[in-house]
């Protein structure tokens, strides 16, 4: 699978609200994320660490909408756009905006970087 192909089904999933699905069939087992901020999930590692991160988001945020943008691919590299409306459990509501890049290598996402609008 090129880039291209797996960037655009890895894109297809999410905009079909499938990110947990597109993760688990895309993401490499030595997966690394990688957030713009301080803290314990800054840099993660691994599948189970990239999971355990994914199910704290999904645990301690009320998603009302999000809207995805994308695929953008440049070599073994693609960007996606994550525009989200989301209440944190101990926050107030509030308008996310987000850039992912993803690295592929032999046909898996190595890694995800996450930008954030400001």
């Amino acid at each position: 699978m090129t880039t291209h192909e797996l960037a655009k089904a890895f894109t297809a999933l999410c905009t079909s609200g499938e990110f947990e699905k597109a993760g688990h069939q895309y993401w490499s087992d030595d997966i690394v994320s990688i957030e713009a901020m301080d803290g314990p999930m800054a840099r993660v590692a691994g599948r189970a660490a990239v999971d355990a991160k994914g199910a704290w988001w999904y645990a301690n945020h009320e998603i009302h909408s999000v809207k995805v943008e994308g695929p953008y691919v440049n070599g073994d590299q693609f960007t996606v756009r994550f525009t989200m409306d989301v209440t944190p459990k101990d926050g107030a509501r509030m308008a996310m905006d987000e850039h992912a890049l993803y690295t592929v290598r032999e046909g898996k996402i190595v890694e995800e970087r996450f930008f954030y609008g400001m």
